[in-house]
């Protein structure tokens, strides 16, 4: 019996060696396994995309280990010259490739589905579609029917097959991990809902780069409201727009209801993805009785307590 044992250890051994290939691992290649197909369908497969050398040694592995039924359809990414036991371990345990997918800070929704299909060829209008899915709208506890400002910025590994739908629900449910329980009271000592506050941070978000300025951005945002002075942020004239340009005069004029030119208080939501550093900025505003800021060279701001300091602000800048 326990030579019989060693013998069974012996092939097992000799199987991870013939199975790997002589190639020294290079780039994973990517390989489908259909649903239902059978452990020499999966070795052939395997071989032919030059993952293993053997599939004869590799079906008398997955016999060797029990596995024979356990191998899961999907896509994978496995490398070259791969021992049989490493390819098992994948395919049993279902660990399935996955994409990556970077979403900078700020990104609009339509943007945001550009993105999702250059990097996962999932069509632009099924993102933007998903985006607006009834359900999470309700969950996130959106004003309006969208989840603009609930798309996380961020990287992920987004599984090979994805939906629409899927994205939207790791993108929603990264934004929930994010949102610190902290803040849901630090909303009712500032009367704002969950959904104001990350439209009043999407503006933070798309007029700031340099962090230091965040909080002071939010402090003229949160004053202004106070006083019943328009927010007259250019970000959300482009929202209105719809296209990232240089403005112009007559575009300050555009109907809109995000146009913050020509609305009081904050618009119906989001105008993009704000970070975490920028929800945090539109909570706790500095201390200050700033009305008006300027963008200056490199990003900073110059920020005024009244109109005249403003213009000469802006008159300084413009002399640099």
């Amino acid at each position: 019996m326990k030579r019989a044992w060693m013998v069974v250890g012996a092939l097992a051994a000799w199987s991870l060696a013939a199975c790997a290939s002589p190639q020294s691992p290079t780039q994973p290649v990517r390989v489908t396994i259909p649903r239902g197909a059978s452990v020499t369908t999966v070795a052939d497969s395997l071989v032919a995309r030059g993952v293993i050398e053997s599939s004869g040694w590799f079906r008398l592995y997955t016999k060797l280990v029990g596995r024979e039924t356990s191998l899961q359809a999907g896509v994978y990414d496995l490398a070259l010259g791969s021992a049989a036991s490493a390819v098992v371990g994948v395919l049993a345990t279902g660990r399935i490739a996955h994409d990556r997918l970077v979403l900078p800070e700020g990104l609009m929704l339509n943007e945001i589905a550009e993105a999702v299909e250059a990097q996962l060829g999932i069509p632009a209008d099924s993102f933007r579609a998903a985006a607006h899915d009834a359900a999470l709208v309700r969950r996130v506890g959106a004003r309006q029917p969208t989840l603009e400002g609930y798309l996380y910025p961020n990287t992920y590994n987004v599984r090979v097959g994805a939906t629409a739908l899927d994205v939207v629900r790791q993108m929603v449910a990264e934004f929930e991990a994010q949102w610190k329980p902290e803040w849901n009271e630090r909303l009712d000592t500032l009367n704002l809902s969950r959904d104001e506050i990350v439209t009043l941070a999407s503006i933070v978000e798309a007029e700031v780069d340099a962090h230091s300025d965040r909080h002071y951005v939010s402090s003229v945002y949160h004053n202004r409201l106070a006083r019943g002075m328009r927010l007259e942020a250019d970000p959300t004239v482009i929202y209105a727009l719809g296209e990232r340009r240089r403005l112009f005069n007559r575009d300050y004029s555009v109907e809109s209801p995000y146009n913050t030119y020509l609305i009081d208080g904050l618009p119906p939501h989001a105008i993009g993805q704000p970070s975490a550093a920028s929800i945090d900025a539109a909570l706790y505003p500095r201390n200050s009785d700033f009305l008006f800021f300027v963008a200056g060279p490199g990003g900073k701001h110059v920020f005024s307590r009244t109109y005249r300091e403003h213009q000469s602000a802006i008159r300084a800048i413009r002399s640099q």
